[in-house]
């Protein structure tokens, strides 16, 4: 008959078996998930808890702020597309109601700088009279960029064609928006 020996068993050496993934073979594991100490398992739930919390509101205002940037450029190339439209008419009031009606507004061109929301119109009425001399126009968006909540920058190409021969050019613009709504404060076309 062989003599059991009965062993003293350290429950915190028990305890470091379980959390280092050893099962202690004595049919006890109960007891190791008892004695271990419950504030470990505590914490760690409560650390991954809050990195979760942390990570997803993180992603959310990310989201939140992207497709809020998003939605701006969207307003201004809506803008450019409307302005298109309006030129594509012949109806050249149309397009200009993208511009700030102010007589801070300014006007670049090959003729030099315009100042005042009239004044534009008016330069061209003068160099496009009819739908001959307007063509078809389009835009080529090559960035935009939204420098704050207010104000945004765009730079792009524009191309007339028309019968009396095309004519292109580059375009800077600088929007802002006034009473919820973009409109171009500064265009420097050439």
């Amino acid at each position: 008959m062989e003599k059991k020996t009965i062993r003293k068993i350290d429950f915190l050496d028990m305890s470091n078996d379980y959390r280092k993934g050893r099962l202690v073979s004595l049919g006890l594991d109960w007891i190791n998930m008892i004695f271990n100490p419950l504030s470990a398992f505590v914490l760690t739930f409560f650390q991954t808890r809050v990195m979760r919390t942390f990570l997803l509101a993180f992603f959310l205002l990310s989201t939140y702020f992207l497709s809020a940037q998003s939605r701006e450029e969207q307003k201004i190339r809506d803008l450019l597309i409307s302005q298109t439209a309006s030129w594509n008419r012949g109806d050249v009031e149309g397009f200009m109601q993208t511009y700030w009606k102010s007589d801070s507004l300014s006007f670049i061109g090959k003729s030099g700088v315009t100042r005042g929301w009239q004044n534009t119109l008016n330069n061209y009425k003068k160099g496009y009279p009819d739908t001959t001399a307007m063509g078809k126009l389009s835009f080529d968006i090559l960035k935009v960029d939204q420098l704050s909540s207010k104000y945004a920058y765009v730079i792009g190409k524009w191309m007339l064609e028309r019968s009396i021969g095309n004519l292109s050019g580059h375009y800077t613009l600088l929007l802002r928006k006034i009473r919820r709504k973009w409109v171009i404060v500064s265009d420097h076309s050439s």
